[in-house]
């Protein structure tokens, strides 16, 4: 998803240059998961996949190897620099890449066999909004998946908090779940996500929950993240420069075991 705005909205501007390695890390870590729900969820040759505030194009590109030369993908944000090298046709199958706010705009016509929104919502001002346009634009037997973090479950970065490197880690994410939550994100939205389904008319609702506990890629994201909202941790007076300079340098040593917050995957299909 991209930024909202300086003071409110989502807190990762995709503008900045560490938000490239941000959507690496992320791919890395949860494209499989992702991955694996579409599979079950029998997404092939033919269908349309809306992919919703699709970052970097990997999602995109997946969902175009399934579907195929017959099939297609639109693959949405409100800023889609990074999604644009996605754009064309991938493994025979077209990606349409629209710029498009989806608790604001209609959604793109035609109708999906799978609607699909991973770490989005969360950051959505208007939630509720947002996911009756999801619903409305599914085929009658089409398929939404929603995958979002929910730092309520497990707030730590570092759950083994052993030393000071890993206190000082906890206190920073802890922090930046300030920041985040002054945005108007909602840190327990989750675990929501099988109720909101099932209130919004979907059938045959189910959900599960990863997270790893430790990962080169968890280093990673931890480091662009870090550097991404930096100015603001300092801003607000909830880290010293001095702080965020020395956490950088625990986990560029690779020894400490990072973890992130619980992604929750719910899916259901529209009757």
């Amino acid at each position: 998803m991209a930024d909202q705005g300086a003071d409110d909205g989502y807190l990762l501007d995709n503008q900045q240059a560490e938000a490239g390695v941000r959507f690496g890390a992320l791919a890395e870590l949860f494209d499989p998961v992702t991955f694996r729900h579409v599979d079950q969820l029998g997404i092939t040759e033919g269908m349309r996949c809306w992919e919703i505030g699709a970052g970097g194009p990997t999602v995109p590109m997946g969902l175009a190897a399934r579907v195929g030369p017959g099939g297609a993908v639109v693959a949405t944000d409100i800023d889609t620099s990074w999604t644009d090298s996605a754009r064309g046709t991938e493994a025979g199958g077209v990606i349409e890449v629209l710029r498009h706010d989806v608790a604001a705009d209609p959604p793109p016509p035609g109708g999906f066999d799978l609607v699909h929104a991973r770490l989005v919502l969360v950051h959505v001002t208007d939630r509720a909004e947002a996911l009756r346009r999801m619903v409305r634009a599914l085929r009658p037997g089409g398929a939404l998946l929603i995958e979002d973090a929910d730092p309520g479950l497990q707030p730590l970065l570092c759950p083994d908090e052993s030393g000071p490197a890993q206190r000082l880690a906890n206190r920073l994410r802890s922090g930046f779940r300030e920041l985040m939550a002054a945005r108007g994100a909602d840190l327990a939205y989750g675990r929501t996500l099988p109720r909101l389904l099932r209130e919004a008319g979907l059938d045959d609702v189910r959900a599960d929950a990863y997270f790893p506990i430790t990962s080169p890629a968890c280093t990673v994201l931890e480091a662009a993240t870090v550097r991404q909202i930096r100015s603001r941790l300092v801003a607000a007076g909830l880290a010293t420069d001095q702080e965020i300079d020395q956490h950088l340098a625990n986990v560029a040593t690779g020894r400490l075991d990072l973890a992130t917050a619980p992604m929750i995957s719910a899916w259901g299909r529209r009757v």
